[in-house]
């Protein structure tokens, strides 16, 4: 029997497997006009397939909770009713097939305003439909522009901010709310000492530096229906003290432990935990599972079930982190790109019985004879 195809069940909330897409942003959405941040055709075929793929939950991308929130103009958002209905259409994809539709609520902070990665990465200049960028500091995410200081006010309109899109992800059919604070975006960047240099309520001390998470959790869950699940990425370090010749001072696992307590008492549900993005220049080396200790870290020292990401791409492998107990879900990103069928593919590596869609089914059985 294999443990990655049994269940999770998460408050009221039953999962029928371990394996999960990852949100990707795909930079698909219309930039201007009426129809700014909405999921397409694209995103409801590419969402879809993925639950018809055999992904026991499927979570759509970095989605802005506010138009300044957005990784690109090209990004989704969820902030008026033509997003929320456009989502609908899309969870009831996502269910129709077996799956759980969740979504990523964020907000890209300094990171933000940037062109798609495919032609540039560079800056989108507010001459050219970009938009101011905010930090907790004005300190710079590497070449682009110094980003606003927050105000405390402002601090609380995004804490807002979070709440009512976490209200129409709601109305709109999603299951799981994920509030992003990962990969040096706006609420990782108010955790890290590397670009929080706040001297406020907000700032300095890690109690301080994790109250603006805090708050946002808090405001998602409020609004969050307590029989479903609400999630928390991040990243679980900086990958800078792991660097003897860098002198920073940035987040640790160690400091993700102390978090990951403090998020469960704030009725979070599961750690996604990933790592980096904080500066550009951090020495990451990336081999499968290089990820996964830090989500082990967290849910064997704090007792909160946790998902692992980066480089998880063999069945077997994947088993495996479930199995030892290093983690309770895995996401895959890039693996469900290149092969959107790889859970059910992994269903019947491991002995299990693969979720093929009815009209599937009869071919893939048919073919076996």
């Amino acid at each position: 029997m294999s443990t990655l195809f049994t269940p999770l069940k998460l408050r009221s909330l039953q999962i029928p497997n371990r394996v999960w897409m990852s949100p990707m942003c795909m930079y698909s959405a219309a930039p201007t006009g009426p129809e700014t941040g909405a999921p397409t055709d694209f995103h409801l075929a590419h969402l879809a397939s993925r639950a018809a793929g055999g992904a026991g939950l499927v979570m759509a991308e970095a989605t802005g909770v506010r138009p300044d929130g957005r990784i690109s103009p090209w990004d989704l958002g969820l902030w008026n009713d033509h997003q929320q209905e456009a989502f609908s259409r899309i969870t009831a994809a996502i269910k129709a097939h077996g799956a759980v539709p969740a979504i990523q609520l964020a907000h890209a902070g300094r990171k933000a305003s940037v062109d798609k990665p495919w032609l540039s990465d560079r800056c989108v200049p507010e001459s050219q439909g970009g938009w101011q960028r905010v930090a907790p500091s004005a300190v710079a995410y590497d070449d682009l522009p110094v980003p606003h200081e927050l105000t405390v006010a402002e601090i609380q309109q995004l804490v807002a901010d979070f709440a009512d899109s976490a209200k129409r992800a709601l109305a709109a059919g999603f299951q799981v709310a994920e509030v992003h604070g990962a990969h040096g975006y706006l609420i990782n960047s108010f955790l890290s000492p590397v670009s929080n240099h706040r001297t406020d309520a907000y700032g300095g001390s890690f109690e301080n530096r994790i109250r603006f998470a805090l708050e946002v959790v808090d405001a998602v869950r409020a609004v969050w229906t307590a029989e479903l699940p609400v999630f928390f990425r991040t990243s679980a370090t900086d990958w800078l003290t792991e660097n003897p010749e860098d002198t920073r001072e940035g987040w640790t696992g160690e400091d993700t432990v102390r978090l990951a307590k403090e998020l469960t008492a704030h009725g979070v549900d599961l750690l996604d935990v990933s790592t980096g993005g904080m500066v550009r220049d951090a020495k990451i080396v990336a081999r499968p599972n290089y990820q996964v200790p830090f989500a082990a870290q967290a849910r064997n020292q704090v007792g909160i079930p946790a998902a692992a990401v980066g480089i998880i791409t063999d069945p077997h492998q994947a088993e495996e982190i479930i199995t030892s107990g290093q983690a309770d879900a895995v996401l895959l990103g890039r693996e469900l790109l290149r092969d959107p069928y790889w859970p059910q593919h992994a269903a019947l590596a491991l002995g299990a019985e693969p979720r093929w869609p009815d009209q599937y089914a009869y071919v893939v059985q048919r073919r076996k004879r």
